[in-house]
């Protein structure tokens, strides 16, 4: 390995331990002083925020500079085609384990909570708050290109990404100096996400302390059953799941798991998968995966391919059946499940998206289960939402695996050699 390549690494294992380090301090600050850990929350949300201005143009460019540089443009469609594909297979799968092990292990069974005592206050804005289908298809269409950029919605810059990585295309000779002007632009983007990326122990410190000073850790007791059974679940579908979907592209999961330390520690330390999207494109760019590929399967999985939400959905739903001592049939389940299959996507796109979606799901049982109950989640949640986005970042880095060898777009040697540290 050059002298160039060994510095890059050591760089990398400094940082991933730097992360892990300010995520113990974090936790140790907010058992024992929560009163100062909680004013450190600034540093979590300013780093997010500091990763979340670089996302839009990033997936533009890499997108449009994709497209641009393919000579068959029908390519986009049909890789867009079989991600989807992935996405509907993959994710149906998540809601069904979680589903299984909500009904079989049944965590709500017990607290013999009465429906009359549940505070409808603290969920009125997510029981009110519209999520249809026909609401997110169009709130894929920007209502202008600058809004797209301004919100920073990756659905709305993807879709805009595609119309002028299309029409550059088409441009032919013309359009190459607009591609390479793109590209060049897109190496000097990385580069000021390497910089961001040397303040994110300061970022998963400022989070995690905040989180343990603002919840404490003894007084989720009561609800730590529930948490248990989602991080085992989680844990099953990445190591038996995705380890399934890696092997079938020839590839084993604990070294892809291994070479994405880093950015694991960062959605540990954020709770946020969307801190780690732009590393995570480069490195599976890096890994051997197509780069117009990367660009299309990683921000399209970002909305639809949600793994562990869809995992948190189905258990979330029984465990409060389960608690508020309402049983639910064959049928009940059936629905869920198709409901969630539309509701579910797009979910983390929008604030507050997760609990707009159990409201809209408990809404379809007819009352059965009443959409008030989305409060006895509400104080788990934050602790949740780690298990979600790592076991979502997982998932999406698989996907684009599985996506680019299926498409024959994975330089399979290189990946290998990659995994194993040779390159």
């Amino acid at each position: 390995m050059s002298q160039a390549g060994q510095s890059k690494v050591n760089q990398s294992k400094s940082l991933y331990i730097q992360v892990l380090v300010a995520i113990a301090i974090g936790i140790v600050l907010g058992h024992f002083w929560p009163a100062i850990a909680i004013q450190m929350e600034p540093l979590g949300t300013g780093f997010v925020k500091l990763v979340k201005m670089m996302i839009a143009p990033i997936i533009f460019i890499t997108v449009v500079v994709g497209i641009g540089k393919l000579t068959d443009t029908t390519a986009v469609g049909r890789i867009g085609l079989k991600a989807i594909i992935y996405f509907e297979v993959l994710t149906t799968f998540a809601m069904l384990i979680g589903l299984a092990v909500g009904h079989i292990i049944a965590p709500g069974a017990g607290l013999n909570i009465d429906p009359a005592t549940l505070d409808k206050s603290r969920v009125a804005t997510y029981a009110n708050a519209s999520h249809s289908v026909s609401d997110f298809i169009l709130n894929i269409i920007p209502d202008s290109i600058v809004g797209a950029f301004a919100k920073g919605d990756i659905l709305p810059v993807l879709f805009f990404s595609l119309l002028f990585g299309v029409g550059l295309a088409g441009m032919g000779e013309r359009g190459r100096n607009v591609v390479h002007f793109l590209d060049e632009a897109g190496t000097a983007l990385f580069r000021v996400i390497g910089i961001i990326m040397k303040v994110a122990p300061l970022g998963a410190f400022g989070a995690m302390s905040f989180t343990i000073g603002r919840y404490g850790i003894g007084a989720l007791a009561q609800l730590g059953f529930l948490m248990a059974c989602f991080y085992i679940t989680c844990v099953l579908f990445v190591f038996v799941v995705l380890s399934v979907v890696m092997r079938i592209a020839g590839l084993r999961l604990w070294p892809l798991i291994k070479y994405l330390r880093e950015e694991f520690f960062i959605v540990l330390g954020t709770s946020s998968s969307e801190a780690a999207l732009p590393s995570l494109m480069e490195k599976l760019e890096r890994l051997g995966c197509n780069r117009p590929l990367v660009g299309l399967v990683v921000p399209l999985g970002y909305a639809f391919n949600l793994d562990g939400t869809s995992i948190y959905f189905t258990m979330a739903i029984t465990f409060i059946a389960q608690a508020l001592n309402i049983p639910l049939s064959w049928g009940d389940y059936a629905l869920i499940l198709g409901v969630l299959l539309l509701t579910s996507k797009g979910a983390a796109a929008i604030t507050g998206g997760g609990f707009i979606t159990l409201a809209a799901t408990l809404a379809t049982l007819n009352g059965k289960v009443p959409v008030a109950g989305i409060v006895l989640v509400l104080a788990i949640d934050r602790f949740m939402s780690e298990a979600r986005a790592i076991t979502n970042l997982f998932g999406n880095s698989v996907a684009t695996v599985f996506v680019a060898w299926w498409e024959d777009e994975l330089d399979l040697a290189q990946a290998k050699k990659v995994l194993a540290g040779e390159a």
